[in-house]
């Protein structure tokens, strides 16, 4: 089914859950947070969505940027609606112990119900990783190791790991499956392959042109059968678009899954101003819990 999700970035979490609620309402279909840590004052990394348009002007993180807690805002959000999904785009997991990420995971799964989709990248801001003293050289072999360990965590039951990163005897986390869908993030030929092998989705970077988006569906696709893989493989890409007709073609291409800059259609000084200009823009767009 096609859907219509919403990507948002630089907001405090207090209007994270306002949003949530607001679109939770109106049918559009998930949440997805972007999140840093923290913020270098002074950085030299380049994002990689090189050749793709950036919503945001200016530096991507900078000391004037609201930063987050996604499992925070997620938690709240779980709380306060019904059905919107909780997306992450993306998750750096490779900052984190993966055992730590995995009951986080789990715990915001069961508290939503089922609604958690973990949006992961390998992170591309060497002075966070500086900062935090994980070695940024590893991080696509330590991202990729990661998400194998929450894999065995969500499993349920008990496990250990023997790795290149982490190794641990015998532990569990909890003692029934969750299903948690980890959809891959990144433009790269190596990022696409990767989403293409390992993953349950992708997810853009930055907000491709259209002629970029179906390019790079596309590759997946052939990815994803020169793989052998078959099944739902949702491929969630971020439009610049104003109205239905402008998501019509993206859909004609067999792009069904297509996020929206939260911060272009909520816009106000008040909460009421804020809902009322989400709404119109959900008419415009076409949201509705009866036709995403």
């Amino acid at each position: 089914m096609a859907s219509i999700g919403l990507s948002a970035y630089g907001m405090n979490p207090t209007e994270l859950v306002e949003l949530a609620v607001c679109a939770d309402d109106l049918g559009f279909d998930a949440l997805w947070l972007g999140e840093h840590v923290l913020h270098p004052v002074a950085y030299s990394s380049s994002h990689p969505s090189t050749g793709t348009a950036q919503h945001h002007t200016g530096p991507i993180v900078d000391v004037s940027t609201e930063l987050t807690d996604p499992w925070a805002v997620h938690a709240a959000v779980a709380a306060t609606t019904n059905r919107i999904k909780l997306g992450t785009a993306v998750y750096v997991t490779a900052l984190r112990h993966p055992l730590h990420t995995a009951r986080t995971t789990i715990t915001v799964q069961e508290l939503s119900g089922g609604r958690l989709l973990f949006g992961v990248g390998a992170g591309w801001l060497e002075e966070e990783f500086a900062a935090l003293d994980v070695p940024f050289g590893k991080r696509f072999s330590r991202t990729d190791e990661c998400v194998t360990i929450l894999r065995k965590a969500w499993s349920g039951g008990s496990f250990s790991h023997e790795g290149e990163h982490y190794r641990f005897d015998e532990v569990q986390l909890h003692p029934r499956p969750v299903h948690v869908p980890v959809i891959h993030g990144g433009n790269g030929p190596k990022a696409l392959a990767r989403a293409a092998r390992l993953g349950d989705g992708w997810f853009s970077s930055g907000t491709p042109s259209f002629g970029q988006a179906v390019e790079m569906v596309n590759e997946i696709r052939r990815l994803r059968r020169e793989f052998g893989r078959i099944g739902e493989f949702p491929c969630y890409v971020r439009v610049d678009a104003a109205t239905s007709a402008d998501l019509r073609r993206y859909r004609d291409h067999g792009i069904e899954d297509l996020v929206v800059w939260a911060d272009s259609v909520w816009k106000g000084d008040s909460a009421e101003e804020r809902r009322a200009f989400l709404t119109a823009a959900a008419d415009r767009l076409g949201v509705g819990p009866s036709r995403v």
